[in-house]
């Protein structure tokens, strides 16, 4: 390894490191802070965007481009909080990633196979053509990039430091609802799909992050999701009709609230009764905890650090 690597690798683990520091600056509000980190990973977004755009189809490309996405996002998403808020990151602490996105993935995966089950079941679900291991690998890529993007922004931006404004409820709708505004932009997209993303996802993923008070469970349950979705059982993701072909490739038919129609099986009423449960479970677990806030805590609570 050369010195310049050397120094790269001591740069990335400082920017995780947990080692309380001293404030060098004053803390701005999280009115404040909020649209600057938004700004910053709309534009790391796109870079992202930029990067699968240039992989396409190949399954070497896409696992490269999202390796490099998880790595800029987290690094970024990083040294901004460090930063900006003058404080270590515990929710992106390196030693509960391994549980946390184990637990998420699976829990993920869990979901969206009982969701299709029921589909199938009602006659929704069937598949054409053989099997794209290329395919799927294809997929990974793409979707490990997405899901710590996505996460990183709604979850780690913007549920966090709304929560410290509105608490954990005013938190869970507007991440809720700005998660599924932005899968309106699809070429699928419905309004009542993303709704549904709102309702379904937004909720489950806002309600794991207040539970565990880490960002690697919302990551791992929103890669094991979409994986699952996309790079398994190959049906439309957030009615995002240009992703590629997974595993296999599936074919929805029947009545659009049990398949979700164009925009795929998370528009579906079966999606929502189904991710309902870790929702639940998610914030019951919350409030054993003490983590879930209330406005007026939240107000008087400053500008706490992530239990």
């Amino acid at each position: 390894m050369s010195l310049r690597d050397a120094q790269a690798v001591r740069w990335v683990k400082g920017r995780f490191s947990q080692t309380p520091f001293e404030p060098t600056r004053r803390v701005w509000p999280a009115g404040a802070r909020l649209p600057l980190l938004v700004v910053l990973f709309v534009l790391v977004t796109g870079v992202a965007a930029g990067m699968r755009g240039v992989a396409g189809d190949n399954p070497v490309l896409s696992l490269v481009a999202g390796a490099a996405t998880v790595l800029l996002s987290l690094t970024v998403y990083a040294a901004a909080v460090r930063f900006l808020e003058q404080r270590p990151v515990p929710e992106l602490d390196p030693a509960g990633a391994r549980s946390g996105l184990r637990t998420g993935v699976l829990t993920g995966l869990g979901a969206f196979m009982v969701t299709l089950a029921a589909i199938a079941l009602c006659g929704g679900y069937g598949t054409k053509g053989g099997v794209s291991v290329g395919g799927a690998v294809t997929v990974l890529g793409m979707m490990a990039g997405i899901a710590v993007v996505e996460e990183l922004l709604f979850r780690g931006v913007v549920f966090r430091l709304v929560e410290d404004l509105l608490g954990t409820r005013g938190a869970l709708a507007v991440s809720g609802l700005l998660f599924g505004a932005l899968h309106l932009v699809n070429s699928g997209a419905t309004v009542w799909g993303a709704l549904a993303i709102a309702i379904e996802a937004g909720l489950m993923l806002g309600a794991a992050y207040a539970a565990a008070r880490t960002l690697w469970l919302p990551i791992g349950l929103h890669f094991g999701w979409n994986f699952a979705l996309s790079g398994i059982f190959g049906v439309t993701v957030s009615g995002n009709e240009d992703m590629p072909a997974g595993l296999l490739h599936g074919v929805l038919s029947g009545p659009e609230a049990i398949t979700g129609g164009g925009f795929g099986p998370e528009a579906s009423v079966f999606a929502i009764v189904v991710c309902a449960v870790p929702t639940v479970v998610f914030l019951r677990t919350a409030g054993r905890r003490g983590r879930l806030r209330t406005r007026r805590q939240a107000r008087s609570a400053g500008t706490p650090t992530p239990s």
